[in-house]
């Protein structure tokens, strides 16, 4: 009797780290693009099923709920598992988002459809951000370590800004906009994927899978002051991020009557390029010259946003939302060097991933608040008391991480 012999497996082609990172941070940017590009559907949503703007809220807050949990339940998972698989699971995990889109364009498909997304988003998040880092680490290994999380920041925030503009664009021109733009968005994100297949791995899996437990939050006793106030500025800095991605064409449009989705598009996108820009040029800036300038950024933009509402000025609704958006990106950037800073590099991944939960809970409940608002009161109201919440929030927390 002959012995079976075990034929070698065909093993895909790997391409180098130095490729590898820059297709991760394609990636990565697809994903987050692809979850910001409903902004401007929303209303055509709302148009063709005439729900209430109440429900786009909640559509929307489906997609945070999400991140959150996914966060909390498998944003360490790639840790034991392997980061190309994680991410791999996370882009498949925004196509299937796309398909539920596209199959079941209804309420609840929406809210499948958001809430998956956003699971994908949330294990993507820390994975692909590790990833950067260690593939970079590979291929540049004299490069300083911080250009990879400087590259990666700008990604999150380039991704985000580019779904709004491309949602707008087809919202404008393509002849079926609730169609068109999930289409492309599955073909590149399943493109996506094949080529996230072919990066290298960076952590070595281990023989024997841990016992899986939930994601652990470790706030050490003597920087809890600092933490929270680093937190509740996230969640501020969130907040105006998501009334952008929830709420720009219901505030165009009731506020300054203007229904242009390609405008809304572009209002939403530019907070977001802001954001990106705004790291990117102030990157230098030591860290609390960082948080001092993106808290003081954020206050004039809350002014101005409900001021231009309420006037009906869209070229202050617009500079509103840049001047807004850029001090969330160097705020949330200074945030999170902050907390970095509290805690041991043992638990310093737990206590940054209190302060991402805090920050999505932004995405959360003041944009569920305000949509609710909008059943009885004007927009230019709604948005008062957005500003005055976020203003009290921000005042609260900046004497507790600029001391």
């Amino acid at each position: 009797m002959l012995n079976s012999v075990a034929l070698p497996r065909p093993a895909f082609r790997r391409i180098s780290h130095g490729r590898g990172f820059w297709i991760i941070a394609a990636a990565y940017a697809a994903s987050l693009a692809f979850s910001t590009v409903p902004t401007p559907l929303y209303v055509l949503y709302q148009q063709r099923d005439g729900f209430p703007t109440y429900v786009v809220t909640i559509v929307f807050a489906a997609y945070a709920v999400g991140v959150m949990g996914s966060l909390y339940l498998a944003g360490h998972v790639s840790d034991w598992l392997g980061r190309r698989r994680v991410i791999l699971a996370a882009t498949l995990a925004q196509a299937l988002s796309a398909t539920l889109f596209l199959a079941w364009p209804d309420v609840p498909g929406l809210i499948l459809a958001r809430l998956v997304g956003g699971a994908g988003i949330g294990a993507l998040t820390a994975t692909a951000t590790a990833h950067l880092s260690e593939l970079r680490a590979v291929a540049r290994p004299r490069e300083d370590h911080g250009r990879a999380g400087l590259i990666a920041t700008v990604v999150n925030m380039g991704g985000l800004a580019l779904g709004p503009l491309f949602g707008g664009v087809f919202a404008s021109y393509s002849t079926e906009p609730l169609t068109t733009p999930f289409v492309f968005f599955l073909v590149l994100l399943l493109a996506a994927a094949i080529a996230v297949a072919l990066v290298p791995e960076t952590v070595e899996r281990a023989e024997e899978r841990p016992a899986y437990r939930p994601q652990r939050v470790s706030l050490p006793s003597s920087a809890r002051p600092a933490f929270f106030g680093a937190a509740i500025g996230a969640f501020a800095a969130f907040a105006i991020t998501g009334l952008f991605m929830a709420l720009t064409p219901t505030l165009l449009a009731q506020g300054m009557h203007e229904s242009s989705r390609l405008l809304a598009g572009l209002a939403s996108f530019s907070v977001f390029l802001a954001a990106a820009t705004a790291q990117v040029l102030f990157a230098g800036l030591a860290r609390k010259t960082q948080l001092r300038l993106g808290l003081g950024l954020m206050v004039s933009g809350l002014v101005a946003l409900p001021v231009a509402v309420t006037t009906s000025q869209l070229w202050l609704f617009v500079a509103g939302g840049i001047v807004a958006g850029a001090g969330v990106g160097l705020g949330f950037r200074a945030s999170v060097a902050t907390v970095a800073a509290l805690a041991e590099p043992p638990v310093r991944g737990e206590v940054l991933a209190a302060l991402f939960l805090a920050a999505y809970a932004g995405l959360v409940l003041p944009i569920l608040l305000v949509g609710i608002a909008l059943i009885w009161l004007p927009s230019a109201w709604a948005l008062i008391g957005f500003s005055v919440l976020e203003l009290g929030l921000l005042a609260w927390s900046a004497p507790k991480v600029l001391t």
